[in-house]
């Protein structure tokens, strides 16, 4: 299990969204998938870029887990009751999920088949890996019933995949979203992932950045990370140092940041030539 790693990789799918024309980061949900979640007042200020910073403030149930059953929510979070879209910051799976549900109705599709067929088929990725939901996830499309992904693991769910596989998701975002010759993302989304939330200074679109060296004290404040289950599954990309690191139900993860960090010189800061 990637744990919340998976939250990463689901902004990776909101890329090739981005690429297809269909989604527009500041851009209301509502104004291209149709789901109560999105109605109201509140609901229709909701835009992408809220849902993937972590600052929609959306209060409501989803697959049976109100907001209210997160507690992560308040374990570093910024928002206030009620608050507008865009001006607090919570960690919370169910609105993660809600994200899930919003893209899987934008691409008209499960999850999983786009991220195969766009993004792990091109990097050469195992056929190993897989991404579920919860069992009562389903939404009904076209006349199907199409399964619903959890965008984290609270209460199952989420994305299982390999070290080696998640590595190469790594690498390619270290690549500017290209693959040898072949361009899987855009540079400007994995630019606009990499970019610090207005509210969260050490967050971009379900990316952790260590810009301030907040999220791990001891390592360069160049790297940005998917992190899941405190950071025991981690992965770490460094632009400056070209470094990528997979670790999986790892101890002492900061030790082993700053010691590989620290046998890897740094190349010249330089725009990246994307």
């Amino acid at each position: 299990m990637a744990y919340s790693a998976t939250k990463s990789v689901l902004a990776l799918v909101a890329g090739i969204a981005h690429d297809d024309g269909v989604l527009i980061l500041d851009e209301p949900v509502s104004a291209r998938v149709g789901l109560p979640q999105f109605e109201g007042v509140h609901g229709r200020a909701i835009t992408w870029r809220h849902l993937l910073d972590q600052t929609s403030q959306w209060e409501g149930e989803l697959w049976g887990k109100p907001t209210s059953a997160d507690a992560q929510s308040t374990r570093e979070g910024t928002e206030s009751a009620g608050g507008p879209p865009g001006e607090g910051w919570a960690y919370n799976d169910v609105r993660v999920n809600l994200t899930a549900l919003a893209l899987t109705v934008l691409f008209r599709r499960a999850l999983p088949d786009v991220l195969r067929e766009r993004v792990m088929a091109p990097i050469g990725a195992s056929s190993s890996w897989s991404w579920h939901g919860y069992a009562n996830a389903f939404v009904d499309l076209d006349g199907a019933r199409v399964p619903v992904v959890s965008g984290g693991a609270h209460w199952g769910g989420g994305l299982w995949i390999s070290a080696l596989d998640l590595a190469r998701v790594g690498q390619l975002c270290l690549r500017g979203g290209r693959w040898g010759h072949t361009r899987v993302v855009s540079a400007r989304w994995i630019e606009w992932m990499w970019t610090p939330c207005r509210v969260k200074p050490d967050y971009g679109l379900s990316w952790w950045l260590n810009d301030h060296r907040t999220v791990w004290p001891g390592a360069p404040a160049t790297g940005r990370c998917a992190r899941g289950n405190g950071g025991a599954h981690l992965l770490w990309a460094d632009p400056a140092r070209d470094l990528v690191i997979s670790s999986r139900w790892g101890d002492g993860v900061e030790g082993l940041l700053v010691a590989v960090s620290e046998a890897v010189e740094p190349g010249p800061l330089s725009a990246p030539s994307w």
